[in-house]
């Protein structure tokens, strides 16, 4: 009995002897760089608890051992499984895999065999920036059968132009991505067949602009989400409240446009609002969609004052992100500004490297250029490639309610990441091909180690793109398929690679009996050509494009009657004959 006694007495002891010796484990998680890597998931396994590091790479947590295992992991480096001493400042150096060194290198839009480019500097407008794009050229299909191009749904190339237009500007050639205007009108939307993620159609036609070539038209379109089905959000809006968005067209354009989302909110949705303007500061944390006119009345409460501070305001903005993540939800960061960073990491390069590192948090980015004169188009567009995320200009209220409402699905929610369409043209049939817009920047063309980043694509968008082909025959005659088109991509929360396979069929129809979108899309591509001084349309004009729109349009679509109407206004301020530089 005693010695049941002594056992009795001992195991409280022994207890207080294991656990006495609790600790407080902290430090800072590094890429190889010296860098701090936010959004790192830690795992103690001790006591079943799961962290993540902040902005600056920080963690710490208690653990009731002197030292403990901790499991670091983060989607693009090696997992790490070390154990940490307590009570002192751990440094932790996670590696990158080599597969992700690779994408963090310039990415390419496109994949068109070896380009040229000129030496143009990056243009500027003013004290607008633009990235100089390189221009495809014909690709002969018996050297290289095989190209690509990454998907997207970014839109802020048209709405930019429709700036300019409106105020009797001419249009700096490298605002114009022309994938981007045809992805603004949404075309001929046709759903997926169940349980299908995408529908795949192809055209061939005349090419409106080359009487030797034919169009390769294809059209692509995502499948429409049930937004009362979908997971909850976890938005953080970061918003530019520096002294230089003090415009009627900067700061209050961007409150209204917030203000249309936050009424669409849902109520299990979750709000956060950074802001940056002389300093960086969170105004709202983890407000859910019920308490909207909470939401309205910061929003309403910005002023525009102050430097600009952009990076400090990203990073922040990820990191509130991060601490109200929701596992499975949809979690993105809004950033709506006018790219102007003066303060801290202001340089596009930088700024890329530091949204590189928040790519694999599993958030999402979409960027909103407003404004003129000082606007950097060049830095939103690679913020928003970079950040996993989509990218559109508001230049009016009317614009910010299409982003914002009626396509808010389309531009928040995913289906789909990493979409990048490959091409095999049937060299037997196929001369050349020429892929139209899709050009990269000419950083990506010089790196020859670039290659291509696939894009996102959101509920229920329709894209299409188009290839101008010349035949060793005559490519109007019914045959075999003139090429094969495969698309690749991941879904939102998995890293497996999908694909599905479309054959791209010999259905020549000529332009008058051709399906109206398909028409009017070739009006936009040939729009685009001409505005960015393409050498390919040599003898083509406004007048042109202004004839083959009439002849595609939907006249109750008011994008597509608002196109015909810039054009017309477009006319007037290049004249009707419009030349290239250069030209006589």
């Amino acid at each position: 009995m005693r010695k049941w006694k002594g056992l009795l007495f001992c195991l409280p002891v022994m207890w207080v002897a294991a656990y006495g010796q609790s600790s407080y484990i902290r430090g800072q998680v590094l890429d190889q760089s010296n860098q701090p890597l936010l959004g790192v998931e830690i795992y103690i396994p001790s006591t079943q608890q799961f962290i993540h590091t902040g902005s600056t790479g920080t963690f710490g947590f208690q653990t009731p051992y002197s030292s403990d295992s901790v499991n670091f992991t983060l989607e693009g480096y090696t997992p790490l499984h070390i154990r940490l001493a307590g009570n002192r400042f751990s440094t932790v150096v996670m590696k990158i895999l080599p597969n992700e060194a690779q994408a963090r290198r310039p990415k390419l839009l496109s994949l068109v065999g070896k380009q040229s480019y000129d030496q143009r500097r990056s243009l500027w407008s003013g004290g607008e920036t633009y990235a100089n794009q390189v221009e495809n050229d014909p690709i002969l299909a018996d050297r290289y059968p095989g190209t690509g191009f990454a998907l997207n749904i970014d839109k802020a190339s048209y709405s930019n132009i429709r700036r300019f237009i409106h105020l009797q500007m001419r249009v700096p050639p490298d605002a114009v991505r022309i994938e981007e205007l045809l992805n603004y009108f949404n075309f001929d939307y046709t759903p997926p067949a169940p349980p299908g993620l995408f529908s795949i159609q192809s055209q061939v036609t005349d090419c409106p602009w080359n009487a030797v070539k034919k169009l390769l038209i294809l059209h692509i379109c995502g499948k429409k989400l049930n937004l009362d089905k979908m997971p909850p959000s976890n938005f953080v809006f970061l918003l530019d409240a520096s002294g230089s968005m003090d415009m009627p067209n900067k700061l209050p354009l961007i409150k209204a446009a917030f203000r249309s989302l936050t009424n669409n909110l849902r109520d299990i949705d979750t709000v956060s609002i950074v802001m940056y303007g002389g300093t960086v500061a969170p105004v709202l944390t983890g407000v859910p969609g019920t308490a909207r006119q909470k939401i309205l009345d910061a929003i309403d409460g910005l002023e525009a004052n102050g430097d600009t501070p952009g990076a400090a305001g990203i990073l922040l903005a990820y990191t509130v992100a991060m601490q109200h993540f929701i596992r499975g939800g949809n979690n993105r960061v809004i950033l709506a500004t006018d790219g102007d960073f003066n303060v801290g990491q202001t340089g596009e390069k930088e700024l890329e490297d530091l949204i590189s590192r928040q790519r694999n948090t599993g958030i999402y980015l979409t960027c909103l250029g407003v404004g003129m004169g000082n606007y950097k188009d060049s830095k939103l567009e690679a913020l928003a490639k970079r950040g996993n995320g989509n990218f559109s200009y508001l230049d009016n209220t009317q614009e910010a309610e299409k982003v914002l409402v009626k396509e808010l699905s389309q531009n928040l929610y995913t289906v789909a990441r990493d979409v990048y369409a490959s091409v095999e043209f049937n060299k037997d049939l196929v001369k050349d091909y020429r892929l139209v817009g899709f050009e990269n920047r000419k950083d990506a063309v010089m790196d020859s180690t670039s290659e291509i980043d696939g894009g996102e694509v959101g509920s229920g968008f329709s894209m299409m793109a188009m290839f101008e082909v010349e035949g060793r025959g005559d490519l109007a005659a019914q045959g075999p398929p003139l090429a094969g088109l495969r698309l690749t991509y991941r879904l939102p929360d998995d890293s497996v690679l999908r694909s599905a396979v479309y054959p791209c069929a010999s259905n020549y129809r000529t332009l008058d009996s051709l399906d109206k979108a398909y028409s009017f899309a070739a009006a936009v591509a040939l729009y685009g050509l001409i505005l960015r001084e393409s050498k390919y349309v040599p003898g083509a004009s406004f007048t042109d494009v202004l004839f083959l729109a009439n002849k595609g349009l939907d006249p109750q679509n008011f994008l597509e009657t608002d196109f015909v109407q810039q054009v017309e206004k477009t006319i007037k301020v290049y004249g009707v004959k419009h030349k290239r530089k250069g030209e006589d």
